[in-house]
C-alpha cells in the first residue's frame, strides 16, 4: 500500500473515493506515526481512540454515499482551541486540568465536515512566543537538522507543534493561529504551506484569546491546495464572535485554477532589513522572478511604516493580552494556589501559573494601559497602526498582492535567543504589519537555506481576498517544486 502518511488531503481524499484505503486505515497510519513523533514533542495529548472512532464514522458515511468536504482527514489540533471532553491548556500551567464543556466554532465546522482528531499540539504558553520555547509542556523541536550539525531546532512559534507535527507527517494538516505571525514563521521553518485568513474571515469563539483585535485561525497544510480545502471549510460567519464577518465564503479550490496573467505583484522597498542575509533576498528576487514568468508584472510599493510595526504591535499585543488573562484567577476552573486572602489567591495562582514571558507580556500591558502612559503609548500605537492599514491601502491601488521573505532567517538551534527578547521579537518583523491591518497572509516553501534548511516566501492580499492569494501562493509552489523532507522522515 502506498505511505499513507506521505499523501497530501487531497490526494488522500482521492484514494478514499476510489477506496484505495479507509479511513481507518490511514488514522491508524497517522497515530502510529504520531507515537513515532513523540520525541519532537508536537503533540500535548494524544486522542487515538477518538481519531479511530471517528475514521470509523466516517467510513460508514462513506459508504453510504454522504461523504462530506474532509471526510476522513486525520488532523492535530492547536491546543488553543477549545475541544469538548478533551483538556485544553494553552501551553500554560494555569489552565492545567481545563477541559472545555463546549467545542470552539472552527473545529466544529472541521468535524462537521468529517474531519477526525488526532490530538491537540503543543504552542507556545497563550501562543506567545517565536520559538515555541516556552510552552509549559516543554519546547517542541523541529524535524528539520542543518547539514552537517545535529542540534536540535525550532520549528517556529507559536504554532510549532502544529507546524511540527505536519513536517513529521505525524498529522495530515493542523489548525494554527496568527497573531504577530504564529502560522506563516513556523510554516517557513518547517517547510509547509500556512495561511493567515483576514481577520473576520475564521470564527475566533472558543479559541483562547491572546490579543483580540490581532488572533485569527488558519491552515498549516503541506500543499496550497490543502490550506484551500481546508480554509473553505473553517472560513464563515459566526453570530457567537462579534468580529466575524458576514460575507460569502468562495470556494477557494476552484480559484486556484485561474490565471494570475496580468496580474501586478507589489514589492514593498521597506522590507530589506539590516542584517538581512542574502541568501533571503536571492530567494525573494527569485520569487519576483518566478511571478513574472508567470506573467505577472513586478512594481515597487511603498509601505512607509513598517518601521514601527513592531514596537506598535508589542504595545498593542499586550495591552490586550493583559486584559483576556485576568480572566484567569484560580477561582473557576484550571489550577489554583490557596492563599490567606483573595488577593494572595489571586497572586499565587498567578505566580504558579504563567511562565516567564507570559508575565513579562502581562507586565507591559498592563503599564501601557495604565492612566499615566495610556495615551503615551497604547493610543499611540493605535494611531500608527491605522496607518499601517493606510498604507497596504493606498499599496493596493497600484498592485493586487504583495510579495516578502515571511521570516529574516531559517531556523535557529534551541537556546539560542532565549536570553535575547527583542532578538526573538524580531522573528516577526516581516508577519506582524498583516496583523495590524487585518490582511491575509500565505507563506510557502520556495527552497533551502545553504545550511539545508526550508525558506518560505509570504503573499499578502487585500482584505477578503484569500483567492488570489492562494492562486499567486501556487504558481510559487509549482516554481519552486519544493520536494526536501525534514530529516526526521529520512529513513521513510
Amino acid at each position: 500500500m502506498t505511505d499513507l502518511t506521505g499523501l497530501t488531503m487531497a490526494a488522500a481524499l482521492d484514494g478514499l473515493a476510489k477506496k484505495d484505503f479507509s479511513s481507518a486505515e490511514l488514522t491508524a497510519a497517522y497515530v502510529t506515526a504520531m507515537e513515532k513523533a513523540r520525541p519532537l514533542n508536537a503533540y500535548i495529548t494524544e486522542t487515538p481512540d477518538q481519531a479511530l472512532a471517528m475514521a470509523k464514522a466516517s467510513d460508514a458515511r462513506r459508504a453510504k454515499g454522504e461523504s462530506r468536504a474532509m471526510d476522513g482527514l486525520p488532523l492535530g489540533i492547536k491546543d488553543l482551541y477549545c475541544t469538548k471532553g478533551v483538556q485544553t491548556t494553552a501551553g500554560s500551567h494555569i489552565l492545567g486540568g481545563f477541559t472545555p464543556t463546549y467545542e470552539s466554532t472552527v473545529t466544529q465546522k472541521l468535524w462537521d465536515a468529517g474531519a477526525v482528531m488526532l490530538g491537540k499540539l503543543n504552542l507556545d504558553e497563550f501562543a506567545m512566543g517565536s520559538a515555541n520555547i516556552t510552552s509549559y509542556y516543554g519546547t517542541v523541536e523541529s524535524p528539520w537538522r542543518k547539514a552537517g550539525d545535529n542540534r536540535p531546532l525550532v520549528p517556529g512559534g507559536s504554532s510549532g507543534g502544529s507546524a511540527a507535527a505536519v513536517a513529521a507527517h505525524a498529522a495530515i494538516a493542523a489548525t494554527g493561529t496568527d497573531t504577530g505571525g504564529s502560522i506563516r514563521q513556523p510554516a517557513s521553518f518547517t517547510g509547509i504551506v500556512g495561511l493567515k485568513p483576514t481577520y473576520g474571515r475564521c470564527s475566533r469563539w472558543g479559541i483562547v484569546a491572546f490579543a483580540s483585535s490581532l488572533d485569527q485561525a488558519g491552515p498549516m497544510t503541506r500543499s496550497v491546495t490543502d490550506a484551500a480545502i481546508m480554509m473553505g471549510v473553517m472560513a464563515g460567519y459566526d453570530a457567537k464572535d462579534s468580529t466575524s464577518v458576514d460575507i460569502a465564503v468562495p470556494d477557494y479550490r476552484a480559484a486556484l485554477d485561474g490565471s494570475v496573467k496580468g496580474l501586478r505583484v507589489g514589492i514593498p522597498k521597506e522590507y530589506r532589513v539590516d542584517g538581512m542575509p542574502a541568501e533571503i533576498e536571492r530567494q525573494w528576487q527569485q520569487g519576483i522572478a518566478w511571478l513574472k514568468e508567470a506573467g505577472m508584472e513586478p512594481v515597487e510599493v511603498s509601505l512607509p511604516h513598517t518601521k514601527h510595526a513592531l514596537p506598535t504591535y508589542y504595545i498593542i499585543a499586550p495591552a490586550e493580552a493583559s486584559s483576556n488573562l485576568a480572566r484567569y484567577d484560580g477561582v473557576r476552573y484550571g489550577l489554583r494556589v490557596e492563599g490567606d486572602s483573595l488577593d494572595k489567591l489571586y497572586e499565587n495562582t498567578r505566580a504558579a501559573g504563567f511562565g516567564a514571558e507570559v508575565k513579562r507580556r502581562v507586565l507591559i500591558g498592563t503599564y501601557v494601559l495604565s492612566a499615566g502612559y495610556y495615551d503615551a503609548y497604547y493610543l499611540k500605537a493605535q494611531k500608527i497602526r491605522t496607518l499601517i492599514a493606510d498604507d497596504f491601502k493606498k499599496a493596493y491601488q497600484q498592485c493586487d498582492v504583495i510579495l516578502t521573505p515571511t521570516s529574516p532567517s531559517a531556523a535557529f538551534a534551541l537556546g539560542e535567543k532565549m536570553d535575547d527578547p527583542v532578538a526573538m521579537y524580531m522573528q516577526d518583523v516581516f508577519t506582524v504589519p498583516a496583523n495590524l491591518a487585518g490582511i491575509p497572509g500565505l507563506s510557502v516553501p520556495s527552497g533551502l537555506s545553504s545550511d539545508g534548511l526550508p525558506l518560505g516566501l509570504q503573499v499578502l492580499g487585500k482584505a477578503f481576498d484569500e483567492e488570489t492569494v492562494l492562486k499567486v501562493g501556487r504558481v510559487i509552489e509549482k516554481a519552486a517544486a519544493f520536494s526536501t523532507k525534514p530529516s526526521f522522515l529520512a529513513g521513510e
